[in-house]
């Protein structure tokens, strides 16, 4: 750059030429007083615009302030000539923030070279909207910069910095980006020939499908294709395998954008992830000696074991993974370390059973004395995992040695998880109390509030405790030096369990005054007044005291703190009453019980942790926390409350709540609308069909077929073939192209309404290309679990030209599991008898048409009813034109159940009786509503 325009040379060789600042700011003001005049006097071309421009751009990047050359810089972006353009991109990247009023003058010219068919003016205009980002710029281009992305003829290095200039305005504007309704557009893109535009893609995808689940789903089925090509079919070019490691940024990404999703329920997708996560295990069973190959595979399998606990911790997966990671964590590799302690914390948090772990929970407490500070870290949140009541003692035993000689960074994240244990896994109120008064004496300064409180509470709620409590706190506070958290501790537990030891030989009342107003010149005054509120409870138990505790009242009442002053004031006013009035005890009075309430250290510790960009799908502390933090995730996500980024809320209600609400006696339970939980039930809302009157005739007469035509346009076409036998079906899906060029990104998926009641999955994944004028044949298996209403949904999306998303309903009903019963007269009507009227039998009367020649299109009826798998019974009813029929409904649930029809049609009146009588009347409903829709869309 500087090599083309001497003026620019000659000035940083001036510059770097100053032998002292002095003539370094003497040069820089000299040439831009020289600048300044040039722009003033105008009439400059753009070769010297470009000069003064980047002679700016260097001044700044020096450090000075400049205040001159926007409105030039803004003048090149217009330019044709590139190295302009690109100086003037430069300019306004740098000199410009976000708010600028000149950035709106910029926003035209910026879209104009989107608009371009020129890929370098694009990728200048696309890197200037990622780095200034601002919400302006955001609204007015984000529409310009996807259609950069999903356009056919972008530049694959174009597709990738779009999709990344995507994901940054994502990150700094979340609303401005339409998300779910750019969902299947931008999942099509993951099938794209050239692997670096999927990894960028999947990077957008991963920050998109955090906050909008449910739209993004159809990523699960193209991740697991795509890592099934990679790494058991090898499918990517050599140019994306980094030392034989077959691109392992991309499948980092797309093993982490699997755990987004809860463990799919379909068989085929569960296998080939199976087959990829053993793969990815067994190439990394022995180490190389490769460091950067070691590199690349230890991090894909590390996510991969990670994958693996959160599919199944039970699976002989994890437990493969559980004997990689005990040889890692004790690794001579920093990094190899970190990450071993990281993923066994995550299988601490998912796992039913630690007993894997704590084989090697003395390597784990070695960990926390390891030279690296973020490998300590890891191992303090690894043995807060894995604690339970077996090894709880031990671990908080090994916590507190170690928070004596911790990192300062560590401590009040210690304290707090030492807490948490000790309370959590405590198997007596004594080890609890002695422990936390520890905690209290080896931590000072960071202990929380929130810990003395809780131990307040604790020894309030529990009588058996109070006395050996007020014992051990006195004795503590015997020691020469105590920290104020003690002094709370014992001022609260003192003043109301006191006199319970005041018998006891070295607690006597004058013992115990003595020790803690020995404390109190050393506290603040909000210290100072709890102290004060435990002396005028002594003033009522203890009358041998009072004087001393008088005089102390009288000494506070002159003091300059007002709260200090106010309560020695009070307390003096009510001590000095008569002994047998009666106000004394009754302000005096023990402190109730607090009411049962969450501690408030787990909310504390969550706000202390924060949040990050990539947010994790489980937290450290157990099971049993992860599970409650599910569910607080499905309330915040789908409930009417939740902020734009769903799991942002996660931790929103431990953190609600206040400090003192461990203390104060109020009930806070939420009195709002309990309806909002209702909602919580995971539920996706169906695709819209297809419609139109020959969809809705293909559709109805496969109904009762076993094989047709579905759906047909200009470009594709869908036929079906069935086969029932029992509770299972199988359904071939034929989906021909029609058209010359190949149906790219092809993507088939199944919504099923009740997933309880029926299951449907493909045998395999489908292909994601159609080639031109052919068909693929996908194969579809379903189960009858219980009664269903609804039809299953199939949703197929492609590229051809534009994307392009079809769904239509399948032909799958409940009297698809039906299989026919021959009945003799007598049987028939017997079980018609027995099974009787409502609610186990359904009714329908409607109106019928004629045949041609006037009469009952008896042969239509019969197709309709035999089409829906029941046996026509011959002979057993009177009336010929009468069609009676049988069969049973195969469930894997249920089990069977029977289902006997009666059809009666009259010519004369032109209407038609349908009864149905089941032994389940859900059955006897679903089975009249379908057979009648069937002969009234015939009478259309």
């Amino acid at each position: 750059m500087a090599a083309n325009m001497r003026g620019l040379t000659q000035f940083i060789a001036d510059i770097r030429g100053a032998r002292v600042r002095e003539l370094e700011e003497k040069r820089i003001n000299k040439e831009m007083a020289n600048i300044r005049k040039k722009f003033k006097d105008g009439n400059l071309d753009g070769y010297q615009k470009k000069k003064y421009v980047a002679k700016i751009i260097f001044t700044y990047i020096l450090g000075y302030k400049v205040d001159v050359g926007h409105m030039e810089a803004v003048n090149l972006i217009s330019s044709s000539k590139y190295s302009e353009k690109q100086i003037g991109y430069l300019a306004v990247t740098l000199l410009m923030h976000e708010n600028s009023d000149f950035l709106r003058l910029v926003v035209n010219s910026i879209r104009k070279d989107l608009d371009e068919n020129n890929e370098v003016s694009n990728c200048l205009a696309l890197h200037a909207i990622a780095n200034v980002g601002s919400s302006e710029m955001a609204e007015a281009l984000s529409e310009d910069v996807h259609r950069l992305l999903i356009s056919p003829t972008s530049q694959t290095f174009v597709k990738k910095k779009a999709a990344l200039t995507l994901l940054r305005l994502y990150r700094k504007h979340p609303t401005v980006i339409p998300a779910a309704e750019w969902a299947l557009r931008l999942v099509s893109i993951m099938d794209d020939q050239d692997l670096g535009v999927v990894i960028c893609v999947t990077s957008l995808i991963m920050a998109l499908a955090q906050d909008h689940l449910d739209a993004y789903a159809v990523c699960y089925t193209k991740a697991v294709d795509r890592l099934h090509r990679l790494v058991i079919e090898g499918e990517y070019s050599a140019t994306y395998a980094y030392y034989k490691v077959p691109s392992p940024w991309l499948q980092v990404k797309l093993l982490r954008l699997l755990q987004y999703y809860p463990p799919s329920e379909d068989a085929t997708l569960r296998s080939v992830l199976h087959e990829v996560l053993q793969t990815i295990m067994n190439n990394s069973a022995e180490p190389s000696r490769n460091v950067q190959h070691n590199n690349a595979q230890h991090a894909v399998l590390f996510e991969a074991i990670s994958l693996a606990i959160h599919l199944d911790a039970s699976s002989p997966l994890v437990g493969t993974s559980a004997v990689l990671l005990a040889r890692f964590i004790s690794s001579k590799e920093t990094n190899v370390r970190y990450l071993g302690l990281d993923t066994m914390a995550h299988l601490a948090a998912r796992a039913d059973s630690l007993e894997p772990l704590k084989k090697h929970q003395g390597t784990i407490i070695l960990s926390l004395r390891d030279k690296d500070i973020s490998v300590r870290r890891r191992a303090l949140d690894l043995l807060y995992s894995m604690c339970d009541t077996d090894n709880s003692e031990l671990i908080v035993g090994e916590l507190l040695r170690y928070l004596k000689v911790a990192d300062y960074a560590l401590r009040e994240e210690m304290v707090l998880k030492i807490a948490i244990l000790t309370e959590k896994y405590a198997n007596s109120y004594k080890w609890y109390v002695d422990t936390i008064l520890q905690l209290i004496s080896a931590a000072g300064d960071h202990v929380g509030d929130e810990v003395w409180y809780r131990v307040v509470q604790i020894v309030t709620n529990t009588e058996d405790l109070q006395e050996y409590a007020a014992k051990v706190v006195f004795e503590h506070l015997k020691s020469p030096s105590t920290h104020e958290s003690l002094v709370k501790v014992g001022g609260y537990i003192l003043g109301e369990y006191g006199h319970l030891i005041a018998n006891d030989t070295g607690y006597s009342p004058l013992e115990q005054f003595q020790v803690l107003h020995s404390k109190s010149q050393f506290c603040v005054a909000s210290t100072r007044s709890l102290l004060l509120s435990t002396y005028i409870k002594w003033v009522n138990v203890f009358p041998e005291i009072k004087p001393q505790l008088i005089n102390i009242f009288e000494r506070y009442r002159h003091v300059l703190d007002a709260e200090l002053q106010q309560r020695a004031c009070e307390f003096y006013s009510l001590a000095s009453r008569p002994d047998d009035d009666e106000v004394l005890q009754n302000v005096c009075e023990e402190m109730p019980p607090f009411p049962p309430r969450v501690s408030a250290l787990i909310g504390r510790l969550n706000r202390k942790l924060g949040d990050t960009e990539d947010k994790r799908t489980w937290i450290h502390g157990g099971k049993e926390m992860n599970l409650e933090r599910h569910v607080n995730s499905r309330k915040a996500t789908l409930g009417p409350g939740s902020s734009a980024t769903g799991t942002a809320t996660v931790t929103d209600t431990a953190d609600a709540q206040d400090v003192m609400s461990s203390l104060v006696g109020l009930n806070l339970s939420s009195s709002g609308d309990q309806s909002d939980l209702s909602r919580v039930d995971g539920s996706v809302v169906a695709p819209r069909v297809a419609v139109g009157p020959n969809v809705e005739k293909w559709f109805n007469k496969l109904t009762y077929s076993a094989d047709g035509l579905l759906y047909e346009d200009v470009q594709i076409q869908i036929g079906i073939k069935s086969r029932y036998q029992g509770h299972l079906g199988q359904l071939a899906i034929y989906l021909g192209n029609k058209i010359s060029v190949p149906l790219t990104s092809f993507t088939s998926t199944i919504h099923v309404n009740d997933s309880e009641a029926l299951s449907a999955t493909f045998a395999k994944i489908p292909p994601n290309t159609l080639v031109p004028r052919t068909q693929s044949q996908q194969l579809l298996h379903v189960e009858c679990k219980k009664a269903f209403s609804s039809f299953p949904i199939l949703t197929v999306s492609f590229l051809a030209g534009a994307h392009q998303s079809i769904s239509v309903r399948l032909p799958i009903s409940v009297t698809k599991f039906i299989e026919g019963v021959k009945l003799g007269q007598g049987d028939f009507f017997e079980r018609w008898k027995v099974i009787g009227g409502p609610p186990r039998e359904a009714q329908a009367v409607f109106p019928i048409p004629l045949d041609g020649t006037g009469q009952l299109d008896l042969v239509r009826y019969r197709q309709v009813v035999s089409g829906n798998h029941l046996e026509i019974l011959e002979d057993v009813d009177p009336n010929p034109s009468n069609l009676v029929a049988a069969g049973v409904l195969h469930t894997s649930v249920d089990g069977k159940v029977g289902c006997l029809l009666r059809l009666e049609p009259n010519r004369e009146a032109k209407l038609c009786r349908l009864t149905v009588r089941s032994t389940s009347e859900d059955v006897a409903m679903e089975v009249l509503r379908l057979i009648e829709k069937l002969l009234r869309s015939d009478s259309s």
